[in-house]
C-alpha cells in the first residue's frame, strides 16, 4: 500500500468521525424538539376544548369527556407525550382538530408551498447579497460602497409585512404587473405532484404555462422575504471580504501579478464564504419560520398560515407537528453548513 493511499484513507475517516458525530447530535436534537414542542404547546393558556367545541358544548359534561377521550387529553401529561413519541416514530403526527385530517397529510400539503417560498427568497437573496458585498468591499469609501450600505440598511430596517402590502398594493392593484394572490392563476390547475413545488413539478412535466403563472405568482412575496436577507447578506459579505483583503496570502498573489478575477474567486471568496454560508443556513431557517405575515397577504397556503390557523383553534397536534417540522429543518440546514465548512475550507477538514 503506497503512503498517498494511506494518507487518503487517513484523511476520509475523520470526516466520517465528523459526519456520524453530527447525525447523533442531530438525532439527540430532534427528541429534545419533540419534548420542547410538547412541553410548550400544553403550557399554552386556552381550553382546546372550547376552541374546539364551543362554549355550548362546554356545559355538557357528556361530550367534553368524549372530546377528551378521543384526543388523548384525559390521560396524564407523560403518558400523552410517550403515546406522541411513539406516534413520530411510526410517522404519525396525529390528526389535526381542525381539517380532521392527518397532520402528516396537511404538512405534505403546506410545508413544500414554504419551502418553494423561502428557497427562492433564499436563492435571490445569495445571489444579490453576496453581489452586492463584494462590490461595496472592491469599492471601498466609494459611491457604489456608500450605496449599497444605505440599500442594506433599509432592507434590514423596513418591516417585512409592511413591505408585502406596499408591493401587493402597488405592483398588483396599481400597476397590475404582477399576478394576484394564490400560487396559481384560478383557470390553472396544479401540476401533477412530485416534489410538491409548483415551479418545479410543472417543468419536470413540460406544462410552461403553468410554470410560467407559478413563477409570477412567487417573484413578489420571494422578493419582499429576499429583501432583509439581501440586506444581512450584504453587510456580512462585506465585512468578510474585507478581512481576508487584508491578509498576507492575498498581498503576496497581487504581488505575485495574478489577475484580480483569479484573486477575487480563488483566493478571496474561497475563504469569505465560511461565515457567509454560516449566516445564509440561519437566514433560511428564519425564511421558513417566519412567512406567516407575508403567506398572510399574499394568500400563499403555506405553513406559516397553517400554524397560524393551528394556534387560533389550540389545535394541540397540528401546532406540535409544525414545530418539529420547523426544528428539524433548522437541524438538517446546520448538518448542510458543518458538511460546507469543510468543503470549501481545508483547514476544518484536517481539524
Amino acid at each position: 500500500m503506497s503512503e498517498t493511499t494511506k494518507r487518503r484513507r487517513t484523511g476520509r475517516f475523520p470526516l466520517a468521525r465528523f459526519l456520524v458525530r453530527r447525525i447523533l447530535i442531530a438525532i439527540l436534537l430532534a427528541w429534545g424538539i419533540t419534548l420542547v414542542t410538547f412541553v410548550l404547546t400544553n403550557l399554552v393558556p386556552g381550553d382546546p376544548v372550547a376552541a374546539n367545541l364551543g362554549q355550548r358544548a362546554l356545559g355538557d359534561p357528556a361530550i367534553v369527556a368524549q372530546w377528551r377521550a378521543e384526543h388523548g387529553l384525559d390521560k396524564p401529561l407523560p403518558e400523552q407525550y410517550l403515546m406522541h413519541l411513539q406516534g413520530l416514530l411510526q410517522g404519525d403526527f396525529g390528526t389535526s382538530q381542525q381539517s380532521h385530517r392527518p397532520v402528516s397529510e396537511d404538512l405534505a400539503e403546506f410545508v413544500p408551498a414554504t419551502l418553494e417560498l423561502a428557497g427562492a427568497a433564499i436563492l435571490i437573496s445569495l445571489v444579490l447579497g453576496v453581489a452586492f458585498g463584494v462590490v461595496a468591499a472592491l469599492r471601498r469609501d466609494r459611491l457604489p460602497d456608500h450605496v449599497l450600505r444605505v440599500v442594506s440598511l433599509v432592507g434590514i430596517s423596513v418591516p417585512t409585512f409592511w413591505l408585502a402590502l406596499v408591493a401587493f398594493y402597488v405592483f398588483f392593484y396599481r400597476l397590475q404587473l404582477t399576478p394576484g394572490s394564490g400560487r396559481l392563476d384560478p383557470s390553472l390547475s396544479a401540476p401533477e405532484p412530485i416534489t410538491g413545488l409548483h415551479t418545479v413539478d410543472a417543468a419536470l412535466t413540460g406544462q410552461w404555462d403553468v410554470f410560467a403563472s407559478a413563477a409570477g405568482h412567487l417573484v413578489t412575496p420571494a422578493l419582499v422575504l429576499a429583501l432583509y436577507t439581501i440586506g444581512l447578506l450584504t453587510r456580512f459579505t462585506r465585512s468578510a471580504v474585507l478581512e481576508v483583503l487584508g491578509q498576507d496570502y492575498v498581498r503576496a498573489a497581487r504581488a505575485k501579478g495574478l489577475p484580480g478575477r483569479t484573486i477575487l474567486f480563488r483566493y478571496v471568496l474561497r475563504s469569505a464564504l465560511v461565515p457567509i454560508i454560516t449566516v445564509a443556513g440561519l437566514a433560511f431557517g428564519s425564511l421558513l419560520s417566519g412567512t406567516v405575515l407575508v403567506e398572510a397577504i399574499f394568500a400563499w397556503p403555506g405553513i406559516g398560515q397553517y400554524a397560524y390557523k393551528s394556534a387560533t383553534t389550540l389545535d394541540l397536534p397540528a401546532i406540535m407537528g409544525v414545530g418539529l417540522v420547523v426544528g428539524v429543518v433548522y437541524l438538517v440546514i446546520n448538518l448542510i453548513v458543518d458538511v460546507l465548512y469543510g468543503v470549501i475550507d481545508p483547514r476544518v477538514r484536517l481539524q
